[in-house]
């Protein structure tokens, strides 16, 4: 197989260590809001990815036209999802800020370092 076709699941693999070493790097700071608030975030990060990876493999295995609007809509309705999510967390729940930018940094620091290691 072709490095690039292996891409996804090394993406999708380092991800959960990511968020592993995130949630391990909360632990000094023993506060379990932020704890919680970095897992919540990550997991939504990754959730996103697996969703976003699921609809493009959908879109490019398949041939018809409808597919693209398909995609496109689906990736509204995802984005509205993650607002409503979003918004929920913060002025309901009252979720500790940081930890949730934190963990919805996941995909982005995992995009980072593959970028720095395919550079070097």
């Amino acid at each position: 197989m072709d490095q690039i076709e292996l891409l996804p699941s090394q993406l999708a693999r380092r991800n959960w260590i990511i968020l592993a070493l995130l949630l391990l790097g909360s632990l000094p700071f023993s506060n379990l809001d932020l704890s919680i608030a970095i897992l919540v975030g990550g997991l939504i990060a990754i959730g996103g990815f697996i969703s976003l990876r699921s609809s493009l493999n959908r879109l490019l295995g398949q041939a018809t036209g409808g597919t693209r609007f398909t995609y496109m809509f689906g990736c509204f309705i995802r984005l509205a999802v993650l607002a409503v999510v979003l918004g929920l967390l913060i002025a309901i729940v009252k979720i500790h800020i940081i930890g949730l930018i934190i963990g919805l940094s996941v995909v982005i620091i995992n995009l980072f370092w593959m970028t720095a290691q395919r550079a070097l």
